[in-house]
């Protein structure tokens, strides 16, 4: 590893003992170290760093030559990150500065030994599938972002009535939602939004996607695991005349006789797993499977 891409929250520090860790770490590994600008520009005001350090402040200012792209802060920050990345094939490894963080999964105690990991080549990588979204009339918002790493979510505006997604999938009609609204989600997503609306976990190496809604009218609505190789139309029918489409955290208003199209977009995000992580692991201690306080030492 000789070159990496560092990116944090522009908008607080929160982590600064971390920050000066892992750059540490990198300076005596002789790792050429690109910060995210906004990020740099709060490290400098806060006389965080030691050096100074060259910037990066757009997805033209990276290429190929990047060996990996740490982060620093909770699943939101990798979310942010994947737009600076997109088809580039960087991988990403976040340090988990924020709270629940599955994508996130390097504590803050393990940094120094997950990025020796790192260097000695002791991980896994593990590709992530990304939707692409199409909109009918296009909608400019997304003409250049239009992918999302955990979900596109369809929802309603301005009103407490229930919204109708009439749901196709490779042309053949599905369903009518009637709900607050529906989330199609990758894998890596499933232990998102999805998850709270009670939709199934999905391990990331599988080709699924699935279809959850929200707050659905029919009690008999359930989450829907599908093909990622099936493409996807929704069609909503609203009280008003606009309707929410988010991708991760972006979110737009489209009016209500846009059709949204979704399928597996043309690539895919690489995820670094040091040898001391994995998924069900991770699942493990963020949801607490197996955990039962009727057993534990202080009741």
């Amino acid at each position: 590893m000789k070159k990496v891409a560092v990116y944090g929250q522009s908008y607080s520090i929160s982590a600064e003992k971390e920050i000066q860790i892992l750059l540490k770490i990198l300076e005596e590994n002789n790792i050429e170290c690109f910060i995210e600008e906004k990020f740099y520009n709060l490290l400098v005001e806060g006389t965080i760093l030691d050096n100074k350090y060259k910037t990066f402040s757009h997805f033209r200012d990276l290429n190929n030559s990047f060996d990996l792209m740490f982060t620093l802060g909770g699943d939101g920050t990798i979310l942010r990150a994947v737009t600076y990345i997109r088809d580039l094939d960087i991988p990403l490894l976040g340090i988990n500065t924020g709270r629940l963080g599955f994508l996130a999964t390097i504590n803050k105690n393990t940094i120094n030994e997950s990025v020796e990991l790192i260097l000695k080549e002791e991980y896994t990588t593990q590709e992530r599938t990304l939707l692409a979204v199409k909109t009918a009339p296009e909608t400019k918002e997304f003409s250049e972002l239009n992918f999302a790493l955990n979900e596109v979510t369809i929802a309603r505006k301005n009103t407490t009535s229930m919204i109708g997604v009439t749901t196709n999938l490779n042309n053949e009609y599905l369903t009518n939602y009637w709900a607050d609204g529906l989330i199609i989600a990758t894998p890596t997503g499933s232990t998102g939004y999805s998850l709270s609306c009670n939709g199934p976990v999905i391990s990331p190496d599988s080709k699924n996607l699935v279809i959850t809604p929200i707050a659905p009218h029919n009690l008999n609505a359930r989450s829907m695991v599908i093909s990622d190789q099936t493409s996807i139309q929704l069609e909503v029918d609203s009280r008003e005349k606009d309707f929410l489409i988010s991708l991760d955290s972006r979110i737009t208003t489209v009016s209500e006789n846009t059709k949204v199209f979704i399928e597996k977009a043309p690539f895919t995000i690489k995820s670094i797993i040091p040898n001391n992580q994995s998924f069900l692991q991770t699942l493990r201690s963020k949801l607490l499977w197996g955990e039962d306080t009727r057993n534990a030492t202080n009741l």
